[in-house]
C-alpha cells in the first residue's frame, strides 16, 4: 500500500488576505480539525498537495499529516478547486481516531460497461464518488459497480451496491437511495434502421 504523507506549517496569518499572499507565495491554505483537538490553520506548498492528489486514491486514504514535525493521520473532507483552472484552492482534512467512525468520500470505478453497450444500451453515470462512514481501517479506496448484467432500462441505486465490511452508505442510511448509474436505449435511432423500417 502507498503511503499518503503531507508537510504543512501552522499558520497564524488568517483572513481573506492572507490567503491570497500563500497562493501568491505557491502555498495553500487548509485546516485540520476533529478529535479532541482544536481546529488548526495550515499552509501547504500548493506543488506538495497537487502532487499528492494526482493519485485517485489518496482521497480516500489515511494521510499522514506531519504540521512542523508533529504527526497526525487525517483523511479529506473537503477541497476547494478554481473553477476554470482546476487547481487546489484550500483543503479541510478531518483528524483520524481510533475506533470512530469517519465520513470521507469515495470515487465509483464502473467494471464491465461494455456488456449493456453489446446489448445496445448506452450507460450514464450519474454518481462518480460515494460518501461513506467507517472506521479508518475500513475506508475502502474505491466502490465498485458492476455493470456486467445490466439490461436496457436498468437504475443502479445505492442499495444494489455491496458494501464493504464495516462500510455504511451515507446516503443511504439517511433514507436516500440513490441512482448510481442507468442503462438507457440511444436516443437517436440509428439511420440505417428506419431506412430498413421504411
Amino acid at each position: 500500500m502507498t503511503d499518503f504523507i503531507l508537510n504543512a506549517q501552522a499558520r497564524t496569518d488568517l483572513g481573506k488576505g492572507a490567503s491570497r499572499r500563500l497562493r501568491h507565495a505557491l502555498s495553500i491554505p487548509a485546516v485540520v480539525y476533529g478529535g479532541d483537538k482544536e481546529a488548526q490553520s495550515l499552509t501547504i506548498v500548493a506543488k506538495e498537495i497537487a502532487k499528492l492528489f494526482e493519485n485517485e486514491a489518496a482521497f480516500s486514504h489515511v494521510i499522514e499529516l506531519n504540521v512542523d514535525g508533529a504527526k497526525q493521520n487525517v483523511v479529506v473532507k473537503a477541497m476547494q478547486r478554481h473553477p476554470a483552472k482546476g487547481f487546489i484552492m484550500h483543503a479541510d482534512f478531518v483528524r483520524v481516531v481510533a475506533g470512530q467512525k469517519l465520513t470521507a468520500v469515495v470515487p465509483v470505478h464502473f467494471i464491465n460497461e461494455e456488456a449493456p453497450v453489446k446489448k445496445g444500451g448506452e450507460i450514464s453515470h450519474v454518481e462518480s464518488q460515494i460518501e461513506v462512514s467507517c472506521e479508518a481501517k475500513d475506508l475502502p479506496e474505491f466502490i465498485e459497480v458492476d455493470l456486467a448484467n445490466a439490461e436496457i432500462g436498468t437504475i443502479i441505486h445505492l442499495s444494489d451496491l455491496k458494501a464493504p465490511k464495516g462500510v455504511e452508505f451515507v446516503a443511504l442510511a439517511h433514507g436516500d437511495d440513490k441512482a448510481v448509474a442507468n442503462v438507457h436505449a440511444p436516443r437517436v435511432a440509428p439511420e440505417a434502421e428506419e431506412g430498413a423500417a421504411e
